[in-house]
């Protein structure tokens, strides 16, 4: 994990992104199209392109919670964001999946660096969670995809 600062959070979901973004480019089309996770109906692609999604509203969550909003967040809103993800992304291709976590993942790298370190605090110190969050999140999905695909 990243230093607990700004700058080594942005860091870490920078590297953690590029990762998955190595992953996606190296996925033969076979690969891209499988759903090789037990008890996970999804395509790698839309897992892929579920990191990318992700990275969009852990932003809105932590702007909204810098801003002073109190945000719940329970695991069904996530449960719930990510249905509704794997319906909209079910066609996704390797090029917008990638472009898609570039993008994310940059205004999602920037606005954690643009935080003071006491920002990371905010929200009972929410803003820090989301962002140990974004990190694992892309690491996890995508080392749990090369293992299912090399078994």
């Amino acid at each position: 994990m990243s230093a607990d600062n700004p700058a080594g959070y942005a860091s870490g979901i920078d590297e953690a992104r590029e990762r998955l973004v190595a992953f996606a480019g190296r996925c033969t089309g076979e690969q891209w199209n499988c759903a090789p996770l037990e008890g996970d109906p999804r395509p790698v692609g839309v897992v892929v392109d579920h990191v990318a999604d992700s990275y969009e509203y852990l932003a809105g969550w932590m702007r909204r919670i810098l801003a002073g909003e109190t945000v719940t967040v329970t695991a069904d809103i996530v449960d719930g964001l990510n249905a509704e993800h794997a319906v909209t992304a079910a066609a996704v291709t390797q090029a917008e999946a990638v472009d898609h976590l570039r993008r994310s993942g940059a205004d999602l790298s920037a606005l954690v660096a643009g935080c003071a370190p006491a920002q990371l605090a905010a929200g009972n110190g929410q803003v820090e969670r989301l962002a140990q969050v974004a990190i694992r999140h892309a690491d996890n999905h995508r080392a749990e995809i090369e293992a299912a695909l090399a078994g």
